[in-house]
């Protein structure tokens, strides 16, 4: 009999090791490394070839390559639906809605006369019909399987031939063929890697739902992002009753593309504005350090609100803090600011927060940001119907931006009656009811933006 060998892998990477480490050296992580048993290569194995290659002409296409979720938030994050035989992973915090968006999808594809079959690995039968009631799902075509073994999922897998399998969760999902136990790497590797051969074969839709680190990365190795088609990060403030849906990874629609839900009673309820969402607490009587830009998550324009608040520090190390936007980023602006147009900021605390809980990663929220500092260190208020736009250079100057006239539009839309963008964006249509300011330099933008005199 052959001597199991074993090895030490670590649960943050994949990393492997003879023996055990106390730290990473490929990602730095302390105590991740969990001995697991090799199992040895059988060669000499026959395996059935059940997809010789053919001519790209010859491959037919279904017409019905894509399955509406009747959900358009959803919809839009996927990329206008589900695609046939595709994998998709959804990650997030632990109760932030993950199992109730997939149960209602699940309820809508009933309705169209799709087969679903819903793995649970983490709850009972029971417990899903609760939730189920609760938000009114109530199909034939749905079927629940409380089940943790793969082997068990994949027999009936292939005995129902369904539309779309959710597995919920990866991480608890085992299978036979690997000693270690449920939720380490080489579990979670197999078990995805054999979930993708079933809906590349089979043709059958396989959405698993992932668990993140306490550093909100998706637990596992790196490779579980790079094997699936589409990798979809659920995010939201648990003292907010809304959330977000942003598509990281996309093999069939655009990356950086976002859903807006809100969380009731019965369920996630979709946002259709969510500009008016974010803006709803938006004071016309703005005070000083407060102002609204436009991003843009994927083809979405989004209108929020930027607030900056400066004040004297008695410590001799000021404080940068930075909620929703990269402190990276906030330092870079403070640093323009001081040296283009003379804002002593050496001796003063600096808080940047995005209202709503947003995360606004673009650099075409620079301006917006700038423009929030400089109004609450002069304490004048920026004009309450203006909304801005622009990216800010190293030397001063506003850089062009993308989707200028989906920007302006969504502006316009809101009510708002100027917007300042950057001189070098050329707008290709002429948008009525809205005034379009184009700048160069920061200087310009706050003369042409602040209600008042700059210089008092």
């Amino acid at each position: 009999m052959a001597k199991v060998k074993s090895k030490y892998v670590c649960q943050s990477c994949g990393y492997e090791t003879a023996g055990y480490l106390g730290k990473c050296p490929e990602c730095g992580s302390w105590g991740t490394f969990v001995e697991e048993t090799d199992i040895p290569v059988i060669k000499d194995v026959q395996i059935p070839d059940n997809c010789p290659p053919m001519k790209l002409n010859e491959i037919e296409m279904n017409s019905e390559i894509r399955m509406s979720t009747n959900i358009s938030e959803f919809d839009r994050v996927l990329g206008s639906g589900i695609v046939q035989g595709s994998l998709i992973l959804i990650a997030g915090d632990p109760g932030i809605g993950k199992s109730t968006i997939l149960l209602q999808t699940s309820g809508e594809l009933c309705k169209n006369n799709k087969k679903v079959l819903y793995v649970s690995a983490e709850e009972s039968a029971g417990q899903i019909k609760l939730r189920a009631e609760r938000l009114g799902v109530k199909s034939d075509n749905l079927y629940i399987y409380p089940q943790t073994n793969l082997e068990l999922i994949k027999k009936h897998i292939e005995e129902m031939k369904p539309d779309l399998v959710i597995v919920d969760s990866i991480q608890a999902v085992y299978t036979s063929a690997i000693q270690s136990s449920a939720g380490s790497v080489s579990q979670i590797r197999e078990c995805c890697n054999t979930l993708m051969q079933i809906a590349k074969t089979q043709n059958i839709s396989i959405i698993v739902i992932g668990h993140v680190t306490k550093e909100g990365n998706i637990a596992g190795p790196k490779v579980l992002e790079h094997m699936v088609d589409t990798v979809i990060q659920f995010e939201g403030d648990k003292y907010k009753s809304y959330r977000i849906l942003r598509s990281i990874k996309n093999r069939f629609g655009n990356t950086s593309e976002v859903g807006i839900f809100e969380m009731g009673s019965k369920g996630l309820t979709e946002v259709i504005n969510p500009s008016e969402l974010f803006l709803k607490e938006y004071n016309q009587t703005q005070t000083p350090g407060s102002t609204i830009i436009v991003t843009s998550e994927g083809t979405r324009p989004l209108l929020v609100e930027i607030q900056a608040l400066v004040g004297t520090t008695p410590y001799p190390a000021p404080r940068r803090v930075a909620n929703g936007v990269d402190t990276g980023r906030v330092l870079q602006i403070l640093a323009v600011l001081e040296k283009r147009i003379g804002l002593n900021l050496s001796k003063q605390d600096v808080y940047v927060n995005v209202i709503g809980g947003i995360d606004v990663n673009e650099p075409a929220a620079d301006l917006g940001i700038a423009l929030a500092i400089v109004t609450c260190v002069r304490d004048v208020v920026f004009d309450s119907h203006t909304a801005i736009v622009g990216e800010i250079g190293l030397s001063g100057e506003i850089r062009a931006v993308n989707h200028i006239e989906r920007r302006i539009t969504e502006a316009q839309k809101l009510g708002f009656k100027r917007i300042i963008i950057p001189a070098a964006n050329e707008i290709q249509e002429n948008i009525e009811g809205i005034e379009v300011i184009k700048v160069k330099k920061i200087l310009e933008a706050i003369t042409r933006g602040v209600k008042g005199n700059y210089d008092n």
